[in-house]
């Protein structure tokens, strides 16, 4: 069924449930196949891209099938980018510069050179596709990157893929910690969809149930077998496959991404932006892996509970310059304060938690899993479920979990517990 769900979507014949039409997206290919080897050059001239190309990758992704790709793509201009390359604006500049003839990029990867393909190719207005290399995150088929700028981790406007080319067999030979970043950033669905819809309920932002309709159908069957993912299963593979892929577009419809980052990327982008670089490196959907433990256990313990009494919010842009630095700190407040309360705004959203809680923690439920489920998930395919897990030190991650909030605009249950004064103290515990 899901299946059929991407086909209709591709093909602009699937009903928008939110009541608006049909749903559409600008990708105009998906291939999840046990294998697209020998079927390369074919995938890319269906696109229609002007010549000549630039296959973007790493030294990794050529070894893996990058090289493949380039042979492939006869007459094609091959941009290595040098060790581990870095989804920061500089890196931007230097792929911009070294693919300026080119007429499309063909990213060969999975995070990072998607990222950077894909924000420069909207930059320089070029089409482009992408070759995937491990089923690590759900940014394929999403519209925006997630790009640092001056130290600061923003999630910016890119170009949507035109065709997105997933072998199964590379997914599978990928590595195990790259699988499990894969489970980690899909597991977030119900963390984040909470959060959205809090800020609809209470702040009266706009909400979509598109996103989670594309993904109803596989998330009961990927979550019942996780250990299948490790072991080399082509169906359990395909399902995460997909998933990553529908997650990307349900972003894209909602043009943004909010659907699939909330609370639980707000902490795993302070700790990109502010931890030691020393630490040894941790994979994005690793981190959202614990990430969104803490956010369904703090979702829980808010939901159980009383209607929560806000406050006027402590932080203005002095403390946040303090924190983050002159810099950082000013372009986190000009984001926070547009979510800060005064009294006056404290106390009528005070009133309307008193007035509807029970209707709004009953909407709120229904979309959330228990935070015990989501851990015995992911212990079940060995991905990490604990902050020492990803290299983080226990006190830093709880800094995280009271400072998060402070760095996006983004309405979520860690402003709800700030502004009620229950965010120190759950943070203390996490």
């Amino acid at each position: 069924m899901s299946k059929d769900i991407l086909d209709r979507l591709l093909a602009g014949r699937l009903p928008d449930p939110d009541g608006a039409g049909q749903l559409a997206v600008a990708t105009r290919r998906v291939e999840i196949a046990p294998s697209v080897a020998g079927g390369e050059a074919a995938l890319v001239a269906a696109l229609g891209f002007g010549r000549p190309l630039a296959v973007v990758l790493d030294p990794t992704t050529r070894r893996v099938l990058g090289a493949r790709v380039a042979a492939a793509l006869a007459g094609s201009q091959e941009v290595v980018l040098d060790g581990t390359p870095k989804p920061d604006m500089e890196t931007v500049s230097e792929l911009r510069r070294r693919t300026a003839g080119a007429a499309a990029l063909i990213a060969v990867g999975s995070g990072t050179i998607n990222d950077l393909c894909k924000y420069a190719a909207f930059l320089d207005d070029k089409p482009y596709a992408v070759f995937g290399t491990a089923p690590s995150m759900n940014g394929y088929t999403s519209v925006n990157a997630a790009i640092t700028e001056h130290g600061h981790k923003k999630s910016l406007p890119a170009r949507a893929a035109a065709g997105v080319f997933l072998d199964l067999a590379v997914l599978a030979a990928a590595p195990a910690r790259m699988i499990r970043a894969g489970l980690g950033d899909s597991i977030c669905r119900p963390t984040a969809q909470a959060d959205w819809l809090l800020a609809h309920l209470l702040l009266g932002q706009p909400y979509r149930s598109a996103p989670f309709a594309l993904l109803a159908a596989d998330e009961a069957a990927l979550l019942a077998r996780p250990a299948a993912l490790l072991a080399g299963d082509a169906g359990a593979m395909e399902l995460l496959a997909r998933t990553l892929i529908l997650s990307g577009f349900g972003m894209t419809i909602c043009g943004g991404s909010y659907p699939a980052s909330q609370g639980e990327h707000l902490i795993s982008h302070y700790i990109d932006m502010l931890g030691d670089p020393g630490w040894p490196a941790a994979l994005h959907g690793e981190h959202i892996a614990v990430t969104t433990l803490t956010m369904a256990r703090l979702q829980e313990r808010m939901l159980g509970g009383a209607a929560p009494v806000l406050h006027p919010t402590g932080s203005d842009e002095a403390a946040l310059r303090r924190h983050f630095g002159p810099e950082l700190g000013a372009s986190c407040w000009a984001a926070f304060s547009r979510k800060a309360l005064d009294g006056e705004r404290a106390a009528a959203l005070s009133a309307k938690l008193a007035a509807g809680w029970p209707a709004i923690r009953r909407a709120l439920a229904a979309v959330t899993r228990p935070a015990a489920q989501l851990e015995a998930v992911l212990r079940a395919a060995g991905a990490p479920t604990r902050s020492d897990d990803i290299h983080v030190p226990a006190a830093f991650y709880r800094e995280a979990v009271r400072h998060a909030r402070e760095i996006r605009d983004r309405y979520t249950f860690l402003d709800l517990a700030g502004d009620a004064g229950l965010l120190e103290p759950f943070a203390l515990a996490a």
